[in-house]
C-alpha cells in the first residue's frame, strides 16, 4: 500500500513541533524557579535522547507493534532493534506502511515512531519537574530505562495501539490525557513518595519545599514554546491533514486562551490581587491539558466550556494537593497534569459529538451525554474512568518499583544538599512570594 505524503508530511512536522515541548518544560522549570539552569537544561537533554534511543531499540515495538498476550504488550520481535536493524525491507521504511495506520491515514514508519517518542520524551520531561533539585541526575537517566521500555509503553500499548486490550474495549484518549498527563502524575506521585521515604529517614517531618523564583522571560520562552509545541501534539494526534486537523487547532487554542482568563479571574476574585505571573502561565497550560484527551471529538464552543471550567479546576486542585505536607511540587504536575489530565478523560463522555470523532479517526465513539449520547455515552464514561483506574495503579506501582530499585543500587535518589527551603519554612509565606511575583 502507497505511503500518503501528505499525512507523512504533515505527521513529521507535528513530531517536530512536540520535541520543542521536552525542552521547553525545562525552560519552564527555570522560569519557575530560577538558578541552576543547568541542571533543568540538561534533565530534559537527557530525557529527549534516551527516548530516541530506548524507543528505536525496543520500546516502540512494546507500544506500537500488533500486541501480544491478549493486547497486554506489543510484540517485541515485529521490528529487529532500531527499526529494523540493518535490513533494507522494513515495512514502512523505505515502503509501505504502518500497519496500523494502513488504510486509514497511510503513514510511513519514520514519521509514526518520531512523533510517539516524541510523546514519550515529554511525558517523561512532565515526570522530571518533581525531580529538579532534589534529585539525582543519574537517578534520572536510570529510570529512563523502566520508563521508557515498560512505565510509558504500557498505556500507550493499551489504549493507542487499536489492538490493545482498553482500546478494544473502547476506551479513547485522543491525544494523552490519560497516557501523557495523568500517568506522567501517577509516576510523579511515585518518585515523591521514594523522596519523602528518604527524607523522613533523615530527621525530616515535612518535606522541603522548592521556593519559586519567577523569571519573566524565561516562563514566557517556555510557555510560548509548550503552546506552540502543542500545535503539533492536539492536531497532529489526527494522524492526517484535513479538515479535522484544523477544528482541533480551534479547539486547542480556544481552550488554552478561555482557561487563561477563568483562571486569572478566579483568582482575582479569591485574593483581590494581582494573580501574578505563575497563574497566568499555569492558565494556558492548564486549558491545553485539559483539551488534550478530548480535543478530536468536540466542537469549538464545548472547547470554549471547558476552558472556563479550568480556572476553578486549577485552583481546587491546587488547595487539595497542596494540604499534603510530604511531597514538593513547585512546577504543579499534580493539580495541573494529573488532576487537569483525568478531568478532560473524564469529559469525553459528556462532551464528544460523534462527526467530530469520526473525522479524527474514531467513528464508533458515541455522543456525549449533553448530546443525547444516553446509555452508550454512560457506558462510555465507566470504559473511561475504569481504564484510568487500571492505568494509574499501574504505573503508579512500576514506577515506585522502579525508583526504589535504583534507590537501592545508588543509595537513594535524592541529591544531599537537597534543593528546597527549610522544613520549618511554612508553605504559605512561599506562596506569598510566588504572588508577589
Amino acid at each position: 500500500m502507497a505511503v500518503n505524503l501528505l499525512n507523512s508530511l504533515w505527521v513529521l512536522l507535528a513530531a517536530l513541533l512536540v520535541f520543542t515541548m521536552t525542552i521547553g518544560v525545562g525552560f519552564l522549570e527555570v522560569g519557575e524557579l530560577g538558578g541552576d539552569r543547568w541542571r533543568s537544561l540538561l534533565k530534559t537533554t537527557v530525557m529527549t535522547c534516551a527516548a530516541l534511543a530506548l524507543m528505536a531499540f525496543l520500546g516502540f515495538d512494546l507500544a506500537f507493534a500488533p500486541t501480544v498476550g491478549n493486547g497486554i504488550i506489543g510484540n517485541p520481535t515485529f521490528l529487529p532493534p532500531f527499526l529494523g536493524a540493518f535490513g533494507t525491507s522494513t515495512t514502512g521504511l523505505l515502503t509501505g506502511v504502518w500497519w496500523s495506520t494502513a488504510s486509514t491515514t497511510d503513514l510511513a514508519l519514520g514519521p509514526y515512531f518520531l512523533f510517539e517518542a516524541a510523546f514519550a520524551a515529554v511525558t517523561f520531561a512532565l515526570v522530571g519537574v518533581v525531580m529538579v533539585r532534589k534529585v539525582k541526575l543519574r537517578a534520572v537517566a536510570l529510570f529512563a530505562i523502566p520508563y521508557f521500555l515498560l512505565i510509558w509503553t504500557l498505556p500507550a500499548a493499551w489504549i493507542w495501539n487499536p489492538s490493545g486490550w482498553l482500546a478494544r474495549l473502547g476506551m479513547v484518549d485522543f491525544a494523552g490525557g490519560l497516557v501523557v498527563h495523568a500517568a506522567a502524575g501517577a509516576a510523579g506521585l511515585a518518585v515523591l513518595l521514594q523522596i519523602w521515604r528518604e527524607e523522613k529517614a533523615r530527621g525530616l517531618r515535612v518535606s522541603p519545599q522548592i521556593p519559586s523564583r519567577i523569571d519573566p522571560t524565561w516562563l514566557t520562552l517556555a510557555v510560548l514554546l509548550l503552546w506552540i509545541g502543542w500545535f503539533g501534539f492536539n492536531p497532529g494526534s489526527v494522524l492526517a491533514f484535513n479538515s479535522e486537523t484544523t477544528v482541533v487547532v480551534l479547539t486547542t487554542f480556544l481552550a488554552a486562551s478561555l482557561s487563561f482568563l477563568s483562571l486569572m479571574g478566579c483568582r482575582f476574585w479569591q485574593t483581590r490581587k494581582d494573580p501574578g505571573y505563575r497563574y497566568s502561565a499555569n492558565g494556558i497550560l492548564m486549558g491545553l491539558i485539559v483539551i488534550t484527551p478530548l480535543a478530536g471529538f468536540v466542537s469549538p464552543l464545548s472547547a470554549v466550556i471547558l476552558g472556563v471550567a479550568c480556572g476553578p479546576l486549577f485552583l481546587l486542585g491546587e488547595w487539595l494537593f497542596g494540604r499534603l505536607r510530604w511531597l514538593s511540587d513547585p512546577i504543579g504536575l499534580l493539580p495541573g497534569h494529573l488532576f487537569g489530565g483525568l478531568f478532560g478523560l473524564g469529559m469525553i463522555a459528556f462532551f464528544t459529538q460523534t462527526p467530530f470523532a469520526a473525522a479524527s479517526g474514531y467513528p464508533s465513539l458515541p455522543n456525549g451525554l449533553f448530546f443525547g449520547g444516553g446509555w452508550a455515552a454512560v457506558h462510555q464514561l465507566g470504559v473511561e474512568v475504569f481504564g484510568a483506574g487500571v492505568v494509574m495503579a499501574v504505573v503508579f506501582a512500576l514506577s515506585f518499583a522502579s525508583v526504589w530499585l535504583i534507590a537501592r543500587a545508588l543509595g537513594g535518589i535524592t541529591r544531599p544538599e537537597g534543593g528546597g527551603v527549610p522544613a520549618s519554612a511554612p508553605r504559605e509565606a512561599i506562596a506569598v512570594s510566588v504572588d508577589r511575583d
